[in-house]
Order: structure tokens, then C-alpha cells, then sequence
């Protein structure tokens, strides 16, 4: 039964995930038939990538360290305090993370770039040094370590805590010896996955690192679209590939040990109102926080898509609209990749949710060495490079039965590679926590496997395929690494439009930036605000 349920996510990321990096890669260690080990020695012994991989470390660790000292106290008011607009905050600040970094490096240009506000009001600019991007990553990941670890926080019993300070300890010394331990695995799994994103980043460094900062994954792109030196770029991709999976057995011995050493209450037995001034004080404080550094870069974003030439309005809108002319970056109306980011997703979604379901079925009993292998397995499309995935469509799926280079299908098979973890990562837990016994007892009165998942589980589980598939849509819609190489010039999705116009000069190409990134904005929070309806289970990661 459980080979059964891997056999089609299996097949899946064999062929659309596996094939494709691994063909790219071995076409770049190969020459005349072989194996050229003596150039892989060469490009990781080069100071150039010792550079590279310095900053990429670098930079990834110091985000996270950044990430977790400004999003903890977050967690922690989102977990224990209940407050009005509580479920309006809980999609603020998770719609940064759904966001394409394109987006996110846009919203800070327009914050601290050249003309931006900071630059306008006091001539600051951030955006030639590294603060900018720490800034965006602390922006972007925000929402991993609330979701992540506001998730546990809000379901640890707090008179386990009440029980210590009866006993007469202290509020530090209570919090430190009961809570701190329960949440360290929560901690340490939220740190893994934000320096897994910062690791890999690509479009923040891409909009605000310019020509002096590259991450792997930037410098990746640049061999292979640029340079066009395969060899290069495929030793750099098993490099970042190695730290990843590296990161990854990391991450999944973390959610083990958080899995197997807890026991959770219902979330709203945990949240109460603020008491006292000072409680209040610190819930306004967190507010705050969110206000300055998640809802302003937005605010600018949308500020700078209505700043036109002659005065605030509309006119970069209706411009997107407009026929593209001969010097245009488009052979379409910019417009078009609103149509055809909805469309894309959609499809990348449906095939998300079925691989996903199936996957997350698949792991629903624990089990050994296979099944954690396979779980990892899902999720390396998240820490693997995009840019490899992507260039390896083009030279894999372009002879029959793969014909598919000329397909508009290509796009939604990247963008579900990566929204498949989050539809596992949403489904497990909710399965998990089903009753084996009603399994059992179909199983009894006759009804076989397929009909005792739909008339058992399915019921139980269908609110949660309903998350599962908004997080997938919202992540699909924001694909940027992949898409941008296999987008056909026709057929622009909202993430490579935006970097389009942005790689041009003029006025109008910015503020149509600026103007399509706010409308992929407001799609990505209305999704996240359906979302937050329709949940009930505040358990997972997402």
C-alpha cells in the first residue's frame, strides 16, 4: 500500500526534478565522454568560489541570527495573546514569504534604492551594501519562524509554566527550564529553514547585491546564462546541492525529536487577552516591528506603482495594458502575465495537490531509512538550484515521449516541484492525526483502501487540501528561479515581468514594476486571507 502511494510522487520528481539536474550536471563534467574531476577540483579550489561560498555562508547565517532575534518575540505575542485582527496580522505577515524574491528586492529597492524613500527624505541608500539584503531576508523569512515556531508555542500547556512559578520560581527561570527546552527543536527546525532560503537566495541578491555580492545560486546563473560555462556551473550546483542535503538530514532529525518529545493542547486554550500595561505594551511593541519592516516596504511598493510623472494615479497601470512596441522587453502587453500567472498556477496547483496528497499518505506511518529518504526527497526542490532545474528542462524535455520544450505545461511542472513540500508539509500532520482505528473499522465492514480514505479521511482532511492548495497556489504564483528560463517570450509569468521591466532603464519600466509587483501583492494576500478562514488546525509548519 505504501509503495503504491510513492510510486507517482516518485516517478514525478524522477522525471521533472531528478532527470533534469542530473543530466544538466553530468553534461557539465563531461567532455568527449569524460569524466572531467580535475576541472571540479579546479572551480572548488578557485578563490573566486571560495569568495562566493564565503559569502553565501556568511550572509545566510547572519540572516537567520537577524531573523530569529527579531521574529521570536513575534512568535511569541502571535502565540499566547489573542487580540482583535489577530487572523487579518496572522496573513500580513505571511504574505512577504509567499512572495517571489523579485518582489521582495523590488519593495526594498523602492524602500532604500536609489530614489527610494530613505534616499528622498535623508539621501540614504542601502542598496549597495549588505543591509539591504539582510533586511529583505528578515523580511521574507519572518513568517517561517512565526509559523514555525508560533505554531508549537501556541499549544504548550501554559500552567506547565504556572505550576513552576507556584513552586516559586521566577518568570525567567520558569520560562527557561519548562518552555525553552520544549521549544529548542521548534528553534533549531525554523533556523535550518531560514538559512536553507537564504542560502539558495537568488532574486534578492539578484535586485540588491548588483555586481558586487553573489550567493551560489546567483553565481550559478550567471555561468550558465551569461557565461554559458556548464562545467562551472554544474561543480557549483553539486556544491549547494551537498549543503543542502546536508541541511535537509538536519532539519528532519529536528522535526523527529520535536514529533516524538511533545504534548500539545488545543491553541485556544493557550491565547488570553493582555494583562496589564506592560503585556500591552509589548504586544504594540511587535505591532509595531511588523508595521515598520513588513508593511512599509509594501506600502512603498504600492506608493511608488501610483507616483507617476504627472502626479499620482494610474498611469503605469494602464500602461501594462498597452502593445508592446519594437524597443519594448515584451512582445505582449505586460498585462498578459497577470493572465498567465493565474492560469499556470492553476494547473501548478491541481498537480501539487495530487502529488502531495499522494506523498504525504505516503509518510503518514512512520517508518525507516526509505520513508525519511523520501521525505527528503520532497523537499530538495526547495534548497536545489532553481536556475539548474530550469536550464535543465530546456536540454532534457525536448525529445519524445518528453517533447514538452514548446509546451505551455513546462511552466506549471516547475512551479509544482516547489509547491509540493508545502502541500506535504500541510497534509502530514492533519493525517497523521487521524484515527487508525475508523481505518480499521472500514476495513472491518468490508470497504477497501481507495474507499476507506475517501469516506474516512477525505472528510476529515478536506479543509486542510483546501490550505494546502492556497499555500501551493500562492507559492506557484511567485516561481521565479526556474520559470525565468523556460517563460515563454509570449507567455510571461508575473515574477519574470517584473524582472524584465526592472532590467531596464526608463521611468515607466520601473513604475510597471512597481505596479505589477502590487498586483501579484494583492493576489498573494487575498489567497493567505481565504486561508486564514477556512483554518482551524494551527499545528504544522505553514
Amino acid at each position: 500500500m505504501r509503495l503504491g502511494l510513492m510510486a507517482v510522487p516518485v516517478t514525478f520528481f524522477a522525471l521533472f526534478f531528478g532527470y533534469p539536474v542530473a543530466t544538466i550536471v553530468g553534461r557539465g563534467l563531461r567532455e568527449d565522454g569524460r569524466w572531467q574531476f580535475g576541472r571540479a577540483a579546479e572551480v572548488l579550489t578557485s578563490p573566486d568560489t571560495l569568495d562566493v561560498l564565503w559569502f553565501t555562508v556568511w550572509q545566510a547565517a547572519a540572516s537567520t541570527a537577524l531573523t530569529l532575534l527579531v521574529a521570536l518575540p513575534g512568535a511569541y505575542a502571535l502565540a499566547r495573546f489573542d487580540f482583535p485582527g489577530k487572523r487579518l496580522l496572522r496573513a500580513v505577515v505571511t504574505v512577504p514569504f509567499v512572495l517571489p524574491t523579485v518582489v521582495v528586492g523590488s519593495a526594498f529597492l523602492a524602500l532604500v534604492g536609489r530614489g527610494g524613500v530613505l534616499d528622498e527624505a535623508w539621501g540614504l541608500r542601502l542598496d549597495t551594501s549588505v543591509w539591504a539584503i539582510l533586511l529583505a531576508h528578515v523580511f521574507f523569512n519572518y513568517a517561517v519562524v512565526v509559523r514555525t515556531v508560533g505554531g508549537l508555542w501556541s499549544q504548550l500547556d501554559p500552567r506547565q509554566e504556572e505550576a513552576a512559578r507556584v513552586l516559586g520560581a521566577g518568570r525567567f527561570t520558569a520560562w527557561r527550564r519548562i518552555t525553552l527546552p520544549a521549544l529548542v527543536p521548534a528553534v533549531a527546525a525554523a533556523a535550518l529553514m531560514v538559512f536553507l532560503f537564504t542560502f539558495t537566495s537568488f532574486g534578492v541578491i539578484q535586485v540588491l547585491g548588483g555586481a558586487r555580492y553573489a550567493t551560489l545560486e546567483v553565481e550559478i546563473y550567471r555561468q550558465t546564462a551569461q557565461f554559458l560555462d556548464l562545467p562551472t556551473a554544474a561543480v557549483l550546483s553539486l556544491l549547494q546541492l551537498a549543503a543542502v542535503a546536508a541541511m535537509l538530514a538536519v532539519h528532519a532529525w529536528t522535526v523527529r525529536r520535536r514529533e516524538s518529545a511533545l504534548r500539545l493542547v488545543a491553541a485556544e486554550h493557550a491565547a488570553r487577552r493582555p494583562r496589564g500595561v506592560g503585556q500591552w505594551a509589548f504586544l504594540w511593541s511587535q505591532l509595531l516591528i511588523v508595521a515598520v519592516l513588513l508593511v512599509l516596504p509594501l506600502a512603498v511598493l504600492v506608493e511608488r506603482s501610483l507616483s507617476a510623472p504627472g502626479g499620482y494615479g494610474l498611469a503605469f497601470y494602464r500602461a501594462l495594458a498597452e502593445q508592446a512596441d519594437a524597443s519594448s522587453a515584451f512582445v505582449v502587453p505586460p498585462l498578459e502575465a497577470v493572465g498567465n500567472s493565474l492560469a499556470y498556477a492553476a494547473v501548478a496547483t491541481l498537480i501539487a495537490v495530487a502529488v502531495g496528497t499522494l506523498a504525504a499518505a505516503a509518510l503518514t506511518r512512520r517508518a525507516g531509512p526509505l520513508v525519511r529518504g523520501f521525505d527528503a526527497l520532497l523537499m530538495l526542490p526547495l534548497g536545489v538550484s532553481a536556475v539548474t532545474v530550469g536550464f535543465g528542462f530546456l536540454i532534457t524535455l525536448d525529445e519524445p515521449p518528453l517533447d514538452l520544450r514548446s509546451s505551455w505545461i513546462l511552466v506549471p511542472l516547475a512551479q509544482a516541484l516547489v509547491g509540493v513540500p508545502f502541500v506535504v508539509r500541510t497534509m502530514l500532520p492533519v493525517l497523521r492525526a487521524v484515527d487508525e482505528r475508523l481505518r480499521e473499522a472500514a476495513a472491518v465492514l468490508g470497504a477497501s483502501p481507495w474507499r476507506a480514505w475517501r469516506e474516512v479521511d477525505l472528510p476529515l482532511v478536506s479543509r486542510a487540501g483546501l490550505i494546502a492548495a492556497g499555500f501551493a497556489f500562492a507559492v506557484s504564483l511567485g516561481e521565479f528561479g526556474a520559470t525565468v528560463f523556460i517563460a515563454r517570450p509570449d507567455s510571461p509569468t508575473l515574477p519574470v515581468a517584473v524582472a524584465r521591466l526592472l532590467g531596464r532603464a526608463g521611468e515607466y519600466n520601473y513604475g510597471m514594476a512597481m505596479a505589477l509587483s502590487t498586483i501579484l501583492m494583492l493576489v498573494c494576500a487575498g489567497v493567505l486571507l481565504l486561508l486564514e478562514r477556512v483554518r482551524v488546525n494551527r499545528s504544522g509548519e505553514f
